[in-house]
């Protein structure tokens, strides 16, 4: 993403005031040093390219306005504003010179309308040296150490507040519970859970079209193929009749449960597919809970399994994962797995789930 930050340069507060020469000498060196810095290299392989600049001098100091491609905003305001004390470090000229201010002023989307000049690689050449030197060559900024891990916290909080917010706007979707099923005191904590839930039912979508398309190209079932996303975490004594059809039928499962968990009322699984891939979005919730820093890895066990006891309305799902096939009830064996369980009060099928059930029939 694009951003314009403008850096505040001041003069040492004892120096007088820049003459109209000295003004144009300061424009001069501080353009001269930014014309030949090709990028900024930061913590974990992380670039940002200036794009264009500008510098306004005044009586106490300079103004630098600067379009930066970043990843990210924290990132480009604190790397940018080592290289600048870095580059007034390096120009004598600029003995006592400090950097005062440097934010944000706009981003990618308020620069929709402005002129976005991009650089090109042919301008310059391989091998850019780390360190500029009188050659005039383009330079490579690469921030040390401290800097970088600077940067890398300020980046990480970012990102942790970030995955907050996505939790709780996640959770303003979940109707078919209040907060109190997962037996977690604090309101604005049950809302996190409640967002991670509807994060993990996202994620597990994403991840069965990917095994959809696995179990498609290899016309193979899931034991036929080396690694799948989520089909891998069902029950493996049925890893020979996890076909692409299946797979697709477990998707579409996972869908009407998304759609579920949005509408108030919860009469349990309608069926032993639901009820398991609720079992697997609980999984990733887990997961976004962890990164996010919301419970404690005990806690979160503690969560789910009062969770459960209600959304699963008494439906044992480890019986599938420990007991054989033919020592289960009929309504846990695979032929039954996406048919519409009576405890559900639904009787009516899904019709591409109903394709499988006529063909066991």
């Amino acid at each position: 993403m694009e951003y314009q930050l403008t850096a505040e340069l001041a003069s040492p507060p004892e120096a007088p005031d820049l003459d109209p020469l000295q003004q144009v000498g300061v424009v001069s060196l501080l353009d001269e040093r930014l014309n030949n810095l090709a990028s900024i290299e930061g913590p974990d392989g992380m670039e940002i390219v200036p794009v264009e600049h500008s510098i306004e001098a005044h009586l106490g100091g300079a103004v630098v306005n600067w379009l930066l491609d970043a990843p990210a905003l924290v990132f480009a305001e604190d790397a940018t504003r080592s290289v600048l004390e870095q580059l007034i470090d390096e120009i004598d000229l600029l003995a006592g010179w400090e950097v005062k201010h440097c934010a944000v002023t706009a981003t990618d989307d308020q620069l929709a309308s402005a002129l976005a000049v991009s650089l090109d690689p042919d301008e310059f050449p391989d091998g850019l040296p780390s360190d500029l030197d009188d050659t005039g060559l383009a330079r490579t900024f690469v921030l040390d150490s401290g800097e970088t891990d600077e940067i890398a916290s300020a980046m990480s909080e970012a990102e942790l507040v970030d995955r907050r917010a996505s939790l709780l706007r996640a959770s303003t979707y979940l109707k078919a519970f209040g907060l109190d099923v997962f037996g977690v005191a604090d309101e604005e904590r049950a809302r996190y859970v409640a967002g991670a839930l509807m994060h993990g039912v996202e994620m597990l979508i994403d991840e069965l079209f990917g095994d959809v398309q696995m179990l498609e190209d290899e016309d193979a079932t899931a034991d036929e193929v080396e690694a799948l996303w989520a089909v891998d975490e069902l029950p493996q004594q049925y890893v020979d009749r996890y076909s692409a059809l299946f797979a697709k039928q477990f998707l579409v499962t996972t869908s009407i449960l998304g759609h579920r968990l949005t509408r108030e009322g919860w009469g349990g699984p309608l069926s032993v597919a639901e009820a398991l891939a609720l079992r697997i979005a609980e999984s990733r919730a887990e997961v976004e809970l962890d990164l996010a820093e919301i419970l404690d890895p005990d806690e979160i066990d503690g969560v789910y399994t009062a969770f459960n006891e209600r959304a699963l309305a008494g439906l044992d799902l480890d019986l599938l994962y420990t007991v054989p096939e033919s020592e289960l009830t009929a309504d846990l064996a695979f032929p039954s797995w996406f048919r519409p369980r009576a405890e559900s009060g639904d009787t009516t099928p899904h019709p591409y789930l109903a394709d499988e059930d006529d063909g066991e029939d």
